[in-house]
């Protein structure tokens, strides 16, 4: 997708600079802090409840992750970034857009995927990040029909599922779902309300 629109009637945002993977690389990061901040508040609540043992968990050490058996199924941990879930093991693995669409899936939020032996692909949501609601208005790239929604001086890109599945057009009010404490340049629609 292009984040470049031919449409006049849409209004330059002010701030936006920076190659895409340096905005990846800042969600990730702003991501990872707040995940670690709770990781760290979670054990502290255990120490005072006088929980001292506990197995490690995390997506690098996922049990099921690191003992894959030939013929069995896989299961792989990662992150949405806004289209498709980047696995622990650093390959991109394409989310099905009516799935996305339908979960309101938006960046950060962690999954689980299991590739079962006949190669079939079952995507879990097992860590959602903090969400807020904000309302911005529909765009759509006349050139390769993209979608974009525009507020609060910044710009959202959605999956056209989402649009299509609320029957959305160029000018109608958006309900977005966004992260509440990580920047972000997909978001995920909660509903549309026609003009």
């Amino acid at each position: 997708m292009t984040d470049e629109l031919n449409n006049e009637n849409i209004p330059e945002i002010p701030g936006e600079s920076g190659t895409a993977d340096e905005s990846k690389m800042a969600v990730i990061k702003k991501i990872l802090d707040d995940v670690q901040l709770k990781i760290a508040n979670a054990l502290q609540l255990l120490g005072e409840a006088g929980v001292h043992s506990f197995p490690r968990i995390g997506i690098e050490h996922s049990a099921e992750a690191t003992n894959f058996v030939p013929g069995s199924a896989r299961i792989v941990e990662g992150v949405f970034d806004g289209q498709n879930m980047i696995g622990s093991d650093g390959m991109q693995y394409t989310i099905p857009a009516n799935y996305a669409s339908k979960s309101k899936l938006i960046e950060g939020d962690i999954l689980k995927l299991t590739i079962a032996p006949n190669g079939s692909f079952i995507f879990k949501q097992i860590g959602p990040v903090e969400r807020t609601r904000m309302v911005g208005t529909l765009a759509a790239d006349p050139e390769n029909g993209d979608f974009v929604v525009f507020g609060e001086n910044k710009k959202w890109k959605i999956l056209k599922a989402s649009v299509t599945y609320f029957r959305g057009g160029a000018g109608d009010e958006v309900v977005l779902l966004i992260p509440k404490n990580a920047p972000s340049s997909w978001a995920a629609v909660e509903n549309i309300i026609k003009r």
